[in-house]
């Protein structure tokens, strides 16, 4: 008996010290958890931590694909020069005024293109004298305006350097209402930053900021200085222009505004083509149709848009449009919002024919209509 307990106890020493020795040197041949085949388990890296995977949920890929693309722009415009700085009792009573300081501005934009062209916003560039372009790689280098669209409030800018970073266009027709997206610019002048938040809405206009709008509303922190930086979404891919923001403090309050991406891809194509915008233009004056407009004008249709003012000898005038008549359509184009209706008329090619959709009281008919060029509108601020 005392020679079998001697045998377990040298048994049970030898299995423990066999034991040490793998959990030391090998402690893999001790791991039991399940595995599906052809799939290695993987160890998560903690939250937050510098590991080459992204965490679920995450936007490292998509901030990565796209930041590069984004630029910081620095404007600058000479002090006005008073018209009688010269006076000598001007002179006597305000002294000499300090022409020397330049007014500065401070955007973004997105480059868009190899050959060095740049999107970002109208009111970022107007009226600058010197317009500086700083890369996220820090190469800085002055922009060509190669032209500005004021009433989408977009400008396409170009710069002269090798082997520039460029974001890939994105469907923003593809977007919906609670998909996630990234805003990229350089807020305040502190430095490239990038937000996160989600589509809130679709198709916002009269906001009074632009005369063609269908902005693309985001929660996604949006600041002064981000103006023309670049709305991204999981992908990195571009969505829209960053524009504006809803404040009453001048910060982020959560309701911020871009430009969709299929408009930005039309103005600069044609910029770059003609160095305009070209766009159609029929003189009349649209309102929404509302019941009280549709029994005043005896009405029964609730579709369309209602015209309550022709421009005299202009092409709605020329193509037998009256005041009271319904448009409900432009070229194939269903209309019922005034918004839609000038997006669908400024798409018409000047002196080309275009069938429009006409209800005149309780009779449909289709008319044709040569448009004219539609001039610039000058907005008197933002």
């Amino acid at each position: 008996m005392k020679r079998l307990w001697l045998l377990f106890a040298q048994t049970a020493t030898v299995l423990l010290a066999a034991y040490f020795v793998v959990a030391t040197l090998k402690p893999q041949w001790l791991d039991r958890r399940p595995t599906v085949a052809g799939i290695v388990p993987v160890i998560e890296a903690p939250s937050g931590g510098s590991g080459g995977g992204t965490r679920e949920g995450g936007f490292r890929a998509a901030a990565q694909a796209a930041a590069p693309a984004v630029v910081s722009i620095n404007t600058s415009k000479a002090r006005s020069r008073h018209p009688n700085s010269n006076d000598p009792w001007f002179r006597f009573f305000f002294g000499d005024q300090d022409e020397s300081q330049a007014q500065a501005g401070l955007g973004s934009g997105v480059i868009v293109s190899p050959a060095g062209y740049i999107l970002t916003n109208n009111h970022v560039i107007a009226e600058a004298d010197d317009i500086e372009v700083v890369l996220n790689d820090g190469r800085r280098t002055l922009a060509q305006v190669i032209g500005t669209d004021p009433e989408s409030d977009l400008a396409v800018l170009k710069v002269d350097l090798p082997e520039l970073p460029v974001i890939t266009l994105g469907d923003s027709n593809a977007l919906h209402v609670g998909d996630a997206v990234l805003a990229i610019g350089n807020p305040f002048g502190v430095g490239q930053t990038v937000t996160s938040g989600i589509v809130s809405a679709l198709g916002r206009t009269q906001l009074g900021i632009n005369t063609f709008e269908n902005f693309i509303q985001t929660d996604a922190a949006i600041n002064p200085g981000n103006s023309g930086g670049a709305l991204v979404d999981g992908h990195g891919h571009l969505m829209g222009i960053n524009t504006a923001i809803y404040s009453r403090s001048g910060g982020s309050m959560g309701i911020g505004f871009a430009i969709p991406s299929a408009t930005a891809r039309t103005v600069l194509d044609a910029i770059v083509r003609d160095g305009q915008v070209i766009r159609g233009w029929i003189g009349v004056e649209p309102q929404n149709l509302s019941p009280e407009l549709a029994q005043s004008f005896g009405i029964k249709s609730d579709e369309g848009v209602i015209i309550t003012g022709v421009l005299q000898n202009g092409p709605a005038a020329q193509a037998g449009i009256r005041p009271g008549d319904v448009i409900t359509a432009v070229n194939g184009v269903k209309v019922n919002t005034v918004p839609e209706l000038l997006g669908a008329v400024a798409a018409l090619t000047p002196g080309q024919a275009a069938p429009l959709d006409v209800t005149r009281r309780d009779t449909r008919q289709q008319v044709q209509i040569v448009p004219a060029q539609r001039q610039p509108m000058r907005r008197a601020g933002r």
